[in-house]
């Protein structure tokens, strides 16, 4: 990293002391095709921020960059304030970070009440009965993954989640294929953490499931982002409506909590 470089990243830590995560000019092909060329990703403490765009767009692997799964060709991470040379996922967990994937988070044995006591002695600050309250997992925990229902599993996966008390919850598609009563429920959860101060960032298709409980709107579209802002703001944005949502979303208002 050059010196100028350094002294901007300095210089957006100090002014931005809340920004847990921090990604910037991120660029990343795949197959050949450039999905991000300068794509850019503030996550801050106690807000939950949804990425939006078209199926294709770069938000997933914005979210694996983000977490040290992936590496970015360009650009770069930092995370509570430092810079992050070769973001590594293991390093960015131990240090706070959780990525929720659109893909199996629990092992398929043992049970979830045996794997949530592993977390439960690595990481004490978490409650156990908080999680099970506010995501209702009491008939879950003496099942084994495989058993679970879709929405069964990604609440048992959110749970796990909260047993960490995260600095930073990645959250890929946390809303997609579950029914009316888990969405309810997960979405509980990402306020929750969002009010114990994690940075929440979630990713989605399901509109009117996410949205209402979002701070922030960053839209990605054509290799980069836009912070939008609050929702309300967000569906004031005549790009955003126009590309994005369409006549039916648009015309139907910002989503909000029944």
């Amino acid at each position: 990293m050059t010196d100028a470089l350094a002294r901007m990243v300095g210089a957006a830590g100090a002014a931005d002391a809340d920004v847990v995560l921090h990604a910037d000019c991120i660029a990343k092909s795949l197959g050949g095709r450039r999905v991000l060329s300068a794509a850019t990703l503030r996550a801050p403490a106690g807000r939950v921020t949804a990425l939006l765009g078209r199926m294709g767009t770069g938000k997933s692997t914005l979210l694996r960059i983000c977490a040290g799964v992936l590496a970015a060709d360009a650009g770069w991470v930092a995370f509570g304030g430092r810079r992050q040379p070769r973001p590594r996922h293991a390093a960015l967990a131990a240090a706070g970070l959780f990525y929720l994937a659109d893909a199996r988070n629990l092992l398929d044995a043992p049970s979830v009440r045996e794997q949530y006591a592993f977390v439960a002695r690595r990481f004490p600050a978490g409650s156990l009965d908080r999680a099970t309250e506010l995501l209702r997992l009491h008939e879950l925990l003496d099942r084994r993954p495989p058993s679970l229902s879709g929405g069964e599993r990604r609440r048992a996966e959110l749970g796990l989640a909260m047993l960490r008390a995260p600095r930073c919850l990645l959250a890929d598609e946390p809303f997609r294929g579950i029914d009316p009563l888990a969405a309810e429920l997960v979405g509980r959860a990402l306020r929750a953490l969002a009010r114990d101060g994690c940075a929440v960032v979630a990713t989605g298709h399901e509109v009117p499931a996410l949205v209402p409980w979002v701070d922030d709107v960053v839209w990605v579209t054509a290799g980069t982002t836009h912070a939008l802002g609050p929702p309300a703001t967000a569906w004031r944005d005549d790009a955003f409506r126009r590309e994005y949502l369409g006549p039916g979303l648009a015309a139907a208002g910002v989503p909000e909590r029944e």
